[in-house]
């Protein structure tokens, strides 16, 4: 890792936090904390991780990238 106040430290998690953001957040109204907690768990268990599709990983989800890979390790 660089020195602080390098902006490529953390690109990974501020892509993730403004998809995050744009895609939830900001289209709802909480009531509770609890609530907001368990929205953000929902949108990344139920589809960011499973269904959303990522373009480094060539257009796949996550869950479908990892299951591709261990098919090559099990077929190696």
């Amino acid at each position: 890792m660089s020195r602080r106040g390098n902006c490529h430290d953390n690109a990974v998690a501020e892509s993730f936090f403004q998809l995050l953001k744009r895609e939830r957040i900001r289209r709802r109204v909480y009531s509770t904390r609890e609530e907001a907690r368990q929205d953000v768990f929902d949108y990344i268990e139920m589809f960011y991780n499973p269904r959303r599709r990522h373009g480094y990983n060539n257009r796949l989800s996550p869950v479908d990238y990892e299951k591709q890979y261990f098919e090559r390790l099990a077929s190696v």
